[in-house]
């Protein structure tokens, strides 16, 4: 396990949209090369119920192409979601993609009813953890962050499940004060790193975003703060060693 190195993509997404969004994420990243890049939830849409825009999960998916292509310029793993079409229905879909063309799927599990996305996508019935460069890392997104049973993390042969929990979102600006509560509460209690990136500006229903995107150690310390309402590009190192010692310190996961 070695030091890993976290951007946040924090930008105000044009509303459904795919070509310029992903025109803005291509341009915010020129030059950046990292391990671990998040883009917020529904990268190239915004969050929409506009279903039509959800193309079939094939390897020819237009965003899955972009994706993958972002991850092998900036030499790094990109997660977020995106708006997706399969057999079973439309799914808001996490793609964690690395360079080598691998990818790992997550389906959000906690649908927002407030919004109605339960009508439009179905919810996933997983867990996704995936390995990468020695790290372990918990996928999920935006309203997942508000239910703990969900990433409760526990010794697997004498080893936590995961180390770094992930969370991309489009949470709203008049319920930021849970977002950033709730990011902490989930490094605490589950000591392990946790990022959560989130847009900024306003979408077509009128709802204001301010960012408050963040890097959160084990014990509730910021490490990174995104400056709020800024279209940027921000970095940070994870050490392992520190977090393999603070849960020798404090054995809490036993």
């Amino acid at each position: 396990m070695q030091d890993l190195r976290l951007s946040l993509l924090q930008f105000d997404q044009v509303w459904e949209d795919k070509a310029a969004n992903r025109a803005k994420i291509s341009s915010l990243t020129q030059g950046l090369t990292t391990d671990v890049l998040l883009i917020p939830e529904m990268m190239d849409t915004g969050f929409s119920m506009n279903t039509v825009l959800a193309e079939e999960w094939t390897d020819s998916n237009s965003s899955l192409v972009f994706l993958r292509d972002l991850s092998k310029r900036i030499k790094g793993a990109v997660y977020t979601s995106v708006m997706a079409k399969t057999k079973a229905g439309n799914v808001n879909r996490g793609v964690f993609v690395t360079p080598d063309g691998k990818v790992e799927l997550y389906d959000k599990r906690k649908t927002f009813k407030m919004a109605g996305e339960h009508h439009y996508y179905l919810s996933g019935e997983e867990e996704r953890v995936v390995s990468h460069k020695g790290w372990n890392i918990n996928l999920q997104i935006c309203f997942d962050l508000r239910f703990p049973e969900l990433t409760r993390n526990y010794l697997i042969q004498g080893m936590p499940k995961y180390d770094l929990l992930l969370y991309v979102a489009n949470w709203p600006e008049r319920r930021i004060t849970h977002w950033d509560a709730l990011l902490k509460a989930r490094a605490i209690e589950n000591q392990c790193f946790v990022a959560g990136v989130n847009r900024i500006g306003q979408d077509a229903n009128q709802l204001t975003y301010s960012g408050n995107s963040w890097v959160i150690a084990m014990d509730g310390i910021e490490r990174l703060i995104v400056p709020k309402k800024k279209e940027v590009v921000f970095s940070c190192a994870l050490s392992a060693v520190e977090l393999q010692n603070y849960r020798q310190k404090l054995s809490f996961l036993e």
